[in-house]
C-alpha cells in the first residue's frame, strides 16, 4: 500500500483549530483525519495511540500504518514493529476495535 503521508511546516503544539487547517496528507488516518504527524513527537504519539483509534477498517489502519513509518523515517523515529497488527499489544490495554 502506497503512504499518503507528506512533511508539513507546521510542527510543535496544535491547537484544535491548527488541526482544522492541516492537510489531509499530515494525518496517519488521512480519511478519519486522525494522528496528526508533523514532528518526530506527533510521530511517536500516532503510534502509541493507534490501538485507540475506532471505527476505523482494516483497510485504514494498513494505509495509517504506512504513513506512520513514512513519517517516522522523515523524522527519525525508530519503530520496532514491522505490522500495525503489533501495536498496542503492551502496555496498552486491549482495544475491541481490532
Amino acid at each position: 500500500m502506497k503512504t499518503t503521508w507528506k512533511p508539513h511546516e507546521k510542527h510543535g503544539g496544535l491547537s484544535e483549530k491548527d488541526k482544522r487547517e492541516l492537510p489531509e496528507s499530515v494525518f496517519a488516518f488521512p480519511d478519519e483525519r486522525k494522528e496528526p504527524m508533523t514532528d518526530a513527537s506527533h510521530v511517536r504519539n500516532a503510534i502509541a495511540r493507534f490501538d485507540q483509534v475506532q471505527g476505523v477498517t482494516d483497510k485504514d489502519r494498513d494505509l495509517a500504518f504506512q504513513n506512520i513509518l513514512a513519517a517516522a523515517k522523515h523524522y527519525g523515529v525508530d519503530v520496532a514493529e514491522t505490522n500495525w497488527r503489533q501495536l498496542g499489544k503492551l502496555p496498552h490495554t486491549p482495544n475491541p476495535a481490532h
